[in-house]
């Protein structure tokens, strides 16, 4: 459904943007019609959601105009985008996390009873919004205590309670299952329906393809192609993204040698509540895929086993050494390194720059008194051997573009010299040019002997990268695929526990 043969109720004219010296937006036009979903796609560093915060009022445009209805507006903050009803749901939670999701969801727009606070209105109210997106949270409940996904749909919830007439959603579903996104698509096929503009961005690009009428592509901070959703392949959105063949998504994979040595051997082990009875082995030079559905324990495990949380183990050989692992500076020790699932909270320091987050994790490399012409030494080597885009080697992490911050934390972690590298969703919301970079260089290195677990939750980067595949159900291993009969239907027959258990070797 495209709509141009009416006023957009919300656009974008020759818009610029400049941070300091530099210019992130290059003269862009993006148009959005009632009634209308327009997915905004582009690679990490693209410029997508410095538009959107322009469109919305997060962000003046430093020229250029926004228009509404066709008519030019200024806006100065994000509430005055919203008065004109354009909300946005930034990529980054936008919530208070030690008060209550009833008290996010109202928070500056509070419902009152004469002088006070009409809190049971503003519960039911919240419940409903949280039921209409299936989300079974209670409304009183602090925020610090809810899960990603939980945060997500929460932010979700509010903005429907705002009764938008464009609704702008910065990667929406890069922390949700996919049962979670279907019910967040039957959200925007409702809001659609009902005439409301739906603008959102996703590196999902089989979403693009379900839920979007149109496509605008960006690149360098330009729109470089726009069209109907239904007449664009997914390889001709990816190749428009990054200006390159991207068909050749997944490296080759060469094969296991016979005699290659085991880097890594797991007997019994245990994270109380979480994982039972883990054995696993690892061989230099293996991809060995960890698979299994939400909540089947496949992230608890390697954190248990790295020292990041409580765990026992009958026994953990490293290099055919037995070794007792209490803490994660004892795997560090080892060669033993996780490369965490939750970059930004976890991973990073986001208010500090490339250089202090880089070597944080290996500052003894640098001496008693820090080094910092080695330090800036190895920046440089990160920044070319990772290809890390920043405007400025003083950038602050937190405004780099995800790809860039996720490469910069792979750089981190390869910083201490490990042998084994257990990476916990290595692609999660980055763009499709730099997961092709990330997928080659994790080849690159378990063709250089290293050996790697791959923790992933994506269905095909599990059987594009994995050389064997390890299935967790309930905390257990519940069975293994390997060779030639990786596949999608192999792995969620073990997933969902109705193929016959095969203990991991």
């Amino acid at each position: 459904m495209t709509q141009t043969d009416r006023t957009p109720v919300l656009s974008l004219r020759d818009v610029h943007k400049s941070f300091g010296p530099v210019e992130v937006l290059h003269g862009v036009d993006l148009d959005l019609h009632a009634g209308e979903v327009l997915a905004l796609i582009g690679e990490n560093g693209a410029g997508k959601s410095t538009a959107m915060k322009c469109l919305a009022g997060y962000q003046a445009p430093t020229s250029g105009e926004v228009r509404v209805d066709g008519t030019p507006v200024r806006f100065s903050s994000l509430h005055d985008g919203e008065l004109a009803g354009i909300v946005l749901i930034h990529q980054e939670f936008n919530l208070a996390e030690q008060l209550t999701v009833e008290q996010n969801v109202f928070l500056g727009r509070e419902l009152r009873r004469g002088p006070l606070l009409d809190r049971a209105e503003m519960r039911r109210r919240t419940a409903d919004y949280l039921a209409r997106v299936k989300c079974d949270v209670d409304p009183g409940a602090r925020v610090a205590s809810l899960s990603n996904s939980q945060k997500q749909m929460v932010e979700i919830a509010k903005a429907l309670g705002r009764d938008a007439r464009v609704l702008v959603m910065d990667e929406p579903t890069a922390v949700l299952t996919r049962r979670e996104a279907d019910i967040l698509f039957e959200q925007v096929d409702a809001l659609r329906a009902e005439g409301t503009a739906v603008l959102f961005t996703s590196h999902k690009l089989g979403e693009v393809k379900q839920i979007a009428d149109r496509v605008a592509v960006m690149r360098d901070g330009e729109v470089v192609r726009t069209g109907d959703a239904a007449r664009m392949s997914e390889d001709e959105m990816a190749t428009a993204m990054v200006g390159r063949d991207v068909s050749d998504l997944y490296p080759a994979k060469p094969g296991l040698a016979a005699d290659a040595p085991i880097l890594l051997r797991v007997e019994g082990l245990d994270v109380p509540g979480q994982a039972h009875g883990i054995d696993l082995q690892l061989r230099a030079g293996e991809i060995l895929g960890l698979a299994g559905l939400v909540g089947s324990g496949r992230t608890e495990a390697m954190e248990g086993l790295c020292g990041l949380r409580p765990a026992r183990a009958r026994r953990i050989e490293i290099g055919g050494e037995e070794v007792r692992i209490r803490k994660p500076a004892d795997a560090l020790d080892k060669g033993l390194v996780y490369l965490t699932e939750d970059r930004k909270l976890k991973g990073l320091l986001l208010g500090k720059g490339m250089r202090e987050n880089l070597t944080l994790a290996s500052l003894a490399r640098y001496g008693t008194f820090i080094d910092r012409d080695a330090e800036d030494v190895a920046l440089t080597e990160a920044i070319r051997e990772f290809d890390i885009r920043a405007g400025r080697r003083d950038a602050l992490v937190g405004n780099l573009s995800g790809g860039n911050q996720q490469k910069l934390l792979l750089a981190k972690v390869m910083q201490s010299g490990p042998r084994i590298l257990i990476v916990d969703e290595p692609t999660r919301g980055i763009d499709i040019g730099t997961k092709q970079q990330i997928y080659a260089y994790l080849r690159r290195l378990a063709a250089e002997g290293y050996g790697i677990v791959l923790v992933s939750s994506e269905m095909q980067e599990i059987i594009g990268l994995s050389d064997r595949v390890l299935v967790m159900r309930q905390g257990r291993i519940a069975g293994e695929v390997t060779g030639e009969a990786i596949g999608e239907d192999a792995i969620v027959r073990h997933a969902m526990g109705v193929a016959a258990r095969v203990e991991a070797a």
